[in-house]
């Protein structure tokens, strides 16, 4: 941000109503075709739809008064999840959850997408393009998905995730007993049916009200790609992590033990749709590798089953 003059918390509630109107920014942002997002009446905006809660009406915001003297400003918007998927917290907590920021770069994309001018521009916005203008550098947030418990015919997502989260799960002891006994079931339909009841699952590339193409909140700049039965699994794990052109955000093998899951960014998702980068990718991989992905990959809403893989691969960068 070079010599940039950052927006202090009690700026930026005095120029967005206590936080309110950050509150709406992310609401409208999320559910782009609720015209309404909350109503304020008084201090009180009601119950609204929690983005982090599938959509549902479990989010509670109103503005407190401070009686402390060392508030940062004498009365500021909060929020309460009545379902606990997200922790209590005032407007910067939440807007942390939706930017995938923190500290400085939380407060310059905040006085940035609502136009608050606090910032100084000569060093926030420190480029000029050929014409003289002044660049707005990009934030790009930490990667947001959705989370679901099983069955796989739950389509309502439990919570928002970052890939650190599906890690920690993945390594840790939540899916040990189901993978062993996955892989322990010799008939390959009862296998099927046996992950679909007890494997909890995320869609990767996004975060959902409901779990399909057409009910997707945000792209997480994600890509879940898919190798089934593979012979050489441990020499493709190695292949995959050294490769020159996609750098590896996750690594792990499936459930069923014979295959992997990798997951890569992609990019200018806006402009590019998901389907072709997915035809795109599965082509450079047959001619790379030899190898096959599964094609369902390509849906948006794609489900990924989470199993127990204590050597799974993470991007150090989300350490």
């Amino acid at each position: 941000m070079n010599n940039a003059t950052v927006p202090s918390k009690s700026q930026i509630l005095a120029k967005t109503n206590y936080g309110i109107n950050i509150y709406a920014y992310i609401l409208h942002k999320c559910f782009p075709n609720d015209n309404v997002v909350f109503s304020l009446s008084g201090r009180d905006c009601g119950t609204c739809r929690n983005p982090f809660n599938g959509g549902r009406k479990t989010l509670k915001i109103w503005i407190e008064k401070s009686a402390m003297p060392e508030a940062i400003y004498d009365e500021y918007a909060v929020h309460e999840d009545s379902s606990g998927t997200i922790p209590h917290g005032d407007v910067f907590v939440f807007a942390k959850l939706y930017y995938g920021l923190d500290g400085d770069e939380l407060m310059f994309a905040i006085d940035r997408d609502l136009n608050l001018n606090i910032s100084d521009s000569k060093g926030f916005y420190s480029k000029m393009d050929s014409d003289g203008r002044e660049i707005v550098p990009a934030v790009k947030p930490i990667p947001m998905f959705s989370f679901y418990r099983a069955p796989i015919s739950n389509i309502t997502p439990y919570r928002s995730v970052t890939l650190l989260d599906i890690y920690t799960y993945i390594k840790g002891h939540y899916a040990k007993e189901r993978t062993w006994k996955l892989r322990s079931i010799a008939d390959a339909k009862r296998r099927r049916l046996y992950k679909a009841a007890n494997f909890d699952y995320c869609t990767f590339s996004g975060v959902f009200v409901s779990r399909s193409d057409r009910n997707i909140i945000r792209h997480s700049g994600l890509m879940c790609l898919d190798f089934d039965h593979i012979a050489n699994l441990e020499d493709v794990f190695n292949s995959l992590l050294a490769d020159e052109y996609f750098e590896t955000q996750m690594l792990f093998r499936s459930p069923s033990g014979d295959g992997l899951k990798w997951v890569v960014a992609i990019d200018d998702i806006g402009q590019t749709p998901h389907g072709e980068y997915f035809n795109a990718i599965s082509c450079y991989i047959r001619k790379t590798y030899g190898i096959g992905i599964d094609s369902s990959g390509k849906d948006v809403s794609r489900a990924c089953f989470l199993p127990y893989d204590p050597d799974a691969f993470i991007n150090p960068k989300y350490l």
